[in-house]
């Protein structure tokens, strides 16, 4: 199966902001599942179901590490590329 993007940010952010996005994320699965990824003036709204697979990967590559927080579940909906600073509703 083919990987298609529907929605990419990436920026260099402190841990207070990180952590702000979160949060809100958490917030937004917590009530109804429902949010949405604004960037670079573009959007996607996702309706995450109640009980998605939840998957936390910790990798070394070379001199960097990093941590992954990965929700999956079947789907037909798509969304466009975009980039920019991430925003969260």
């Amino acid at each position: 199966m083919v990987e298609e993007v529907v929605f990419e940010s990436e920026r260099r952010e402190d841990r207070a902001t990180v952590a702000e996005t979160l949060r809100t994320v958490a917030d937004r699965l917590e009530a109804d599942g429902r949010v949405t990824l604004s960037a670079g003036g573009e959007s996607v709204e996702i309706d995450v179901p109640e009980q998605p697979t939840f998957e936390v990967k910790v990798e070394n590559e070379g001199s960097e590490r990093s941590i992954e927080f990965e929700l999956e579940w079947d789907t037909t909906d798509g969304a466009s590329d975009t980039g920019g600073s991430l925003s969260v509703e």
